[in-house]
């Protein structure tokens, strides 16, 4: 079992994500601890603020009280919500939250069932709990549930050999065909995306981007792809490196078969509901790019926004890392398409766009905690917000928002791997000649 802890300054954003889960029927809330009862058990978002209010008013000093933690089992385990319930407490317990007021949502809109946790970590007095070695004691109390509730122990999962902390290129580092190797090979595996421009806003995360290029060869038309790494203005930085440098999964051929799967398996994906009600929800209460990106970005969703040289916004994209899945604002509706972005953004012109399918639409209309300070990015989804990048100091723990799921390449001799390419294909031609 796998835990991420990531600390906010928004409460409200915190529970309306994870309410909308709940509205959209793909989680529930499995338990409460110190929250105020209600006469029919069903909690609006500002019922659940009005239990942690006490504790925000208290607050001394602390920039980031809010806790959003989540406890992520094998999906083999098929953990029971009984299990889940102790398992919440007894996490809680050791870590020192246990006496806090908290909620335990269970997410089950992908096919990893997991629960989050909602909390503060200032005490009643308004004192910040004791986060000291707070990572070590977390994967301590992980290994002892693994050992009390039978689940999977994360150190045996299939991918575990190479389990390391990935990172964004730094073209200013060097060895850049191992950084881009260590997120190319590997990303399709993990994320949804139906066309090249939907992978090229996964890939600037990475601080990377991919051109498609054409030519003859032997009297034939030939395609492939260039990947570049770029630096922190989003230019160009270094020599272009061909996909046969990285292996099939990087090169066009495998890219267009997954964009087909992808397009197949999204037609009617249950994100693409979730995350047009967040982007809506943010848009609507948002007056500008930056604090659009930054009330996303705290509920796990990157936004990528294509503009020209004049500052018109021709292309914007959402990148749901909860759901691992990549939409253009146009394939979420016909109003979230870039021309909306720009009319509003550039022009001051907000056209009124709907919720649909949303049974309470009063949960995310407003700030119920307009008083706190303006929110950060949330720590597990801040890493590329322009605004805000990796640094050495957090960038740790920023990777560990993907869970480690992608392992880095380094030591990997990809020039050696290139030749060995070609002198496949030379052997192949001498035998079809």
């Amino acid at each position: 079992m796998i835990a991420k802890i990531g600390r906010g300054s928004n409460l409200h954003g915190a529970l309306a994500y994870n309410q909308l889960k709940v509205e959209k029927e793909n989680g529930q809330i499995l338990f409460t601890n110190r929250i105020i009862e209600t006469p029919n058990a069903q909690y609006s978002v500002a019922q659940l603020v009005r239990s942690f209010e006490p504790y925000l008013i208290a607050n001394r000093n602390t920039e980031k009280p809010i806790l959003h933690i989540s406890l992520n089992p094998d999906p083999k385990d098929n953990v029971s919500d009984e299990k889940f319930k102790l398992m919440a407490q007894e996490y809680m317990q050791e870590l020192g939250y246990g006496e806090q007021p908290f909620v335990v949502f269970k997410h089950t809109d992908i096919d990893r069932t997991h629960i989050h946790i909602v909390s503060v970590c200032v005490d009643e007095e308004g004192k910040k709990i004791s986060d000291k070695f707070e990572k070590r004691r977390s994967m301590k109390v992980c290994r002892e549930l693994e050992n009390k509730y039978g689940l999977l122990p994360a150190t045996e999962k299939g991918h575990r050999q190479n389990n390391k902390i990935f990172r964004p290129v730094n073209y200013q580092t060097g060895d850049i065909k191992s950084q881009i190797a260590s997120v190319v090979r590997y990303l399709p595996e993990y994320y949804r995306f139906q066309t090249l421009g939907e992978y090229n806003a996964l890939l600037s995360l990475f601080n990377i981007t991919t051109e498609k290029i054409e030519g003859e060869l032997q009297g034939k038309i030939k395609q492939g792809l260039l990947y570049f790494s770029l630096n922190e203005k989003g230019e160009k930085a270094g020599h272009p490196l061909k996909a046969s440098l990285f292996g099939k999964n990087a090169g066009l051929p495998a890219l267009e078969l997954h964009f087909e799967e992808s397009k197949e398996v999204l037609k009617n994906h249950t994100a693409k509901l979730t995350i047009k009600a967040a982007v809506t929800i943010a848009f609507q209460s948002t007056n500008d790019e930056k604090n659009f990106k930054k009330q996303l970005a705290e509920q796990g969703v990157n936004v990528i926004v294509r503009g020209n040289y004049t500052g018109r916004i021709y292309g914007i994209t959402f990148i749901d890392n909860n759901s691992r899945t990549v939409w253009n604002g146009s394939r979420l509706g016909k109003e979230l398409s870039s021309n909306t972005f720009n009319d509003y953004w550039n022009h001051n012109i907000k056209p009124k766009i709907k919720r649909q399918n949303e049974p309470h639409p009063k949960i995310s209309q407003h700030n119920v905690i307009e008083d706190l300070p303006a929110e950060k990015p949330h720590e597990l989804f801040d890493f590329l917000n322009k605004e805000f990048p990796a640094s050495s100091t957090n960038e740790t723990s920023i990777m560990e928002s993907f869970g480690g799921l992608l392992p880095e390449a380094q030591g990997e001799d990809y020039e050696e791997q290139d030749f060995t390419n070609k002198m496949k294909k030379k052997r192949r031609r001498k035998r079809g000649q």
